[in-house]
């Protein structure tokens, strides 16, 4: 296939270079599309029908055979080999049973190894002889050692996973997952249906995948390409905002909680609008010989008109000109002139007129609108009347003055809310999707951000409350939709976990109750006796760590060592004394480097084989209470596929020390 697009000669069908040059990138689209990926097979999976698909289900009619695979694979010929596992005939793939077969005879699953064909595996669903059971290549292939990027589950996607990844494209999903649920790779399986069913529609108006870390977005991009996907976005949140100003700056967990908070898009939409003024004098407009004359009280009205339809400042701003100039016009009709657009066009750009909408409705720069609201004090409360404290008020205004504009170390929070104020001013490109990942962990205002991206077009969010390690973490997925501006969202939840053994989970579960109450328990599929092993340092902690290391090491696949952020500079020289090399989050683990050392701060999202966890106590103690603590504890107990270490100098929390589970 690759090769055909290659031989194709275009010389005959462009009319002229710049059609040549547009037919020549979507064929070399085509062929990075076509690319063969190492040790990806084309195909994993067959599905027999009992008959013809489409066709009546007469006695005695032939069936039909497919290959279910990650790409639409055809012959020569134009005859196809392999079906996309999203074309409609290869769902039953994912959603047949012994209960309901979908006229499916077979199903067949093939086994890889680096490769190349190794196994496979039959069930007959038609056949009520043949007992339902569990497979055994599918547990394999979960269980696979994580080793490079994240990869893509099209061999592995459960029923329930399945139906959200089907979901259509006009509405919006929330899914609720707990770690090893595979709710970031369901989203990105999601965003390749969409693209497949509606490429069109998501041609023109784009995909956002958005992430909460660099890290994380990189260990993730992989999967689409994988898919023959290779055309969607990726950005962090505040890579989204930060393009107006520069962020240079950090808040105290205090400040941010408030510049996060809600309210404030009511307090920067009053500030914005403080800026329309009443004219006091009337509007002479000189044109030849004659002089047209606009009282003030009817410029006046013309602003209130605008004012009250509320719409963006600066759609607002160039409409006021035209109004004004349509009151001339009126005159002059009156005065037995016959005026027509042009005249109107003119007289809207007169500078009488100018002059009187620059003083009325003046243009609003967001950055210098956010830098006087945070740093003079009677501005603010002017317009923070009613919905933020004296005291809120005391922790957002600056310190210390500022001399400049460029001079400001603005923080996250502040680019969040210039981008509200750019939105107050001119409406935001809207998207035709995004995903959401990690979710929980954004503020109302952040929320917004996004929800701007996908005003017209339709999210798949994704996260799990008790993973929610900021200050201002969202409390339910109601109240986040809310203010994503998509409370229609439907919101499923993902409670089988095909990641992390059941004893590490169950262990890390202990937290709930106190992280995230009423949240249902993930319950792993996976059976991994020996999996956790809670250790106390008896000699130095570094030393135990060290060892730990080793140990994991001698395991097949990845090994991450987490600790809380301020323990890492230790931990490294402690590493490197060892000989021990070990890489940054974000960098690709290879059959040679298998071990990061991951700040508990960027763990979130992240995978490994094996997991080694510094001193519990400390990853709580390094955030500014002790819920977000604990739950960031949970996520970093959560991170092991394979096998959990936990080394402790110091008391393990309460709920943990609880459990009661402890080893040499």
């Amino acid at each position: 296939m690759r090769e055909d697009v290659k031989s194709l000669d275009i010389r005959d069908v462009t009319a002229n270079w710049v059609n040549a040059a547009a037919l020549e990138a979507q064929i070399e689209d085509r062929i990075k599309a076509l690319a063969d990926l190492s040790h990806t097979p084309l195909f994993f999976g067959r599905l027999d029908y009992l008959h013809a698909v489409g066709a009546e289900q007469a006695e005695g009619a032939e069936g039909e055979r497919f290959y279910i695979g990650r790409r639409h694979v055809h012959d020569a010929d134009g005859n196809p080999m392999v079906v996309d596992w999203r074309a409609p005939v290869s769902q039953p793939f994912y959603r047949a049973s012994k209960k309901d077969a979908l006229d499916v005879g077979l199903r067949r699953r093939f086994g890889y190894t680096s490769g190349e064909l190794t196994a496979y595996e039959d069930e007959h669903l038609s056949d009520p002889a043949e007992a339902a059971t569990s497979s055994k290549l599918l547990q394999a292939e979960i269980e696979r050692p994580r080793v490079g990027p994240m990869r893509d589950i099209v061999a592995t996607i459960q029923p329930e996973q399945d139906e959200i990844v089907r979901s259509g494209l006009s509405g919006s999903v929330c899914v609720q997952g707990g770690p090893g649920t595979g709710k970031t790779a369901v989203g990105l399986h999601r965003v390749a249906y969409l693209l497949y069913a509606h490429r069109e529609r998501l041609a023109r108006t784009g995909t956002l995948v958005i992430g909460p870390n660099a890290s994380f977005l990189h260990y993730i991009e992989q999967v689409l390409p994988a898919l023959g996907e290779l055309e969607v976005k990726q950005a962090t949140v505040d890579e989204l905002v930060g393009s107006a100003v520069q962020v240079r700056g950090t808040d105290a967990a205090p400040a941010a909680v408030v510049k996060g908070d809600a309210r404030l898009a009511e307090v920067l939409r009053r500030a914005v609008r403080s800026h329309v003024s009443m004219p006091v004098e009337p509007l002479v407009v000189v044109r030849g010989s004659r002089r047209w004359r606009v009282p003030a009280y009817e410029i006046e009205e013309l602003v209130r008109q605008l004012l009250d339809r509320d719409i963006r400042y600066g759609a607002a701003r160039e409409a006021l000109p035209q109004r004004i100039a349509h009151a001339v016009l009126v005159r002059m009709e009156q005065a037995g002139e016959a005026p027509d657009d042009r005249v109107q066009d003119a007289v809207a750009r007169n500078p009488a007129v100018k002059a009187v909408v620059k003083a009325v409705w003046p243009p609003v720069d967001p950055a210098k609108l956010v830098l006087r609201l945070l740093s003079d004090a009677e501005f603010l409360a002017e317009h923070a009347e009613g919905l933020l404290t004296a005291d809120e008020q005391r922790t957002i205004l600056w310190e210390k003055p500022v001399r400049s504009l460029k001079s400001v170390k603005w923080s996250p929070a502040d680019a969040v809310l210039i981008d509200e104020v750019g939105d107050l001013v001119a409406r935001t490109h809207s998207l035709g999707h995004v995903v959401l990942d990690e979710a929980q962990d954004l503020s109302p205002m952040q929320y917004r951000a996004v929800g701007r991206r996908c005003s017209t077009g339709s999210a798949t969010v994704l996260g799990d409350l008790a993973q929610g390690t900021t200050p201002w973490a969202t409390g339910s997925w109601a109240e986040a939709l809310k203010h994503l501006g998509k409370s229609e969202a439907v919101v499923e939840e993902l409670t089988a976990g095909f990641r992390v053994p059941r004893e590490v989970i169950a262990y890390a579960s202990r937290l709930l109750p106190v992280i995230s109450p009423g949240l249902a328990e993930v319950e792993s599929v996976r059976e991994s006796p020996g999996s956790l092993s809670v250790r106390t340092a008896a000699g130095g902690l570094d030393d135990a760590v060290v060892a730990a290391c080793v140990e994991s090491l001698t395991h097949e696949g990845s090994t991450g060592l987490i600790a809380a952020d301020a323990r890492i500079p230790a931990l490294a020289k402690a590493l490197t004394a060892a000989d021990l090399p070990y890489l940054s989050p974000g960098e690709e683990t290879t059959a040679e480097s298998r071990l990061t050392l991951v700040p508990a701060s960027l763990a979130k999202g992240l995978e490994y084989d094996y997991v080694v966890l510094d001193e519990p106590a400390a990853v709580v103690a390094g955030e500014p209470d002790e819920r977000t603590g604990l739950r960031r504890l949970y996520v970093a107990l959560t991170r092991a596929v394979s096998g959990l270490i936990v080394l402790h100098g110091e008391p393990l929390p309460e709920a943990l020390a609880a459990a009661g589970v402890t080893s040499p």
